[in-house]
């Protein structure tokens, strides 16, 4: 394997894992009842309609299907890929839900 085929295999290999990495993704904001492309407009305003988001929607299971992604998977690959922004729109996300199941709990306690 000559140097220009190693370096096809290897951008070949890291677009492979970042379909898999969008993926991921997506199925975390389905499972979490959440709009994959509103979270993802939030965190990239001026790149709408991404393309390789959209693919991978196509892939994803209805919530009920799927196996649970825990949020600090997504938030690592996220961050491993350098989708920085969106890893801190997630994790905001993930705040906010935490805070209304935090209410909701001591709204309950309360009655």
């Amino acid at each position: 394997m000559d140097k220009s085929e190693f370096e096809q295999k290897v951008i070949e290999s890291y677009q492979k894992d970042e379909k898999m990495m969008i993926l991921v993704y997506a199925q975390w904001c389905i499972n979490n009842s959440l709009d994959p492309e509103a979270l993802y407009e939030r965190a990239y305003p001026g790149q709408l309609h991404n393309q390789a988001l959209r693919d991978a929607l196509e892939l994803t299971v209805p919530k009920q299907e799927s196996e649970d992604i825990p949020d600090q998977t997504v938030l690592n690959v996220l961050q491993l890929f350098g989708n920085n922004d969106l890893a801190f729109v997630v994790r905001e996300q993930i705040g906010n839900e935490q805070r209304k199941d935090n209410d909701s709990n001591h709204k309950g306690a309360d009655n």
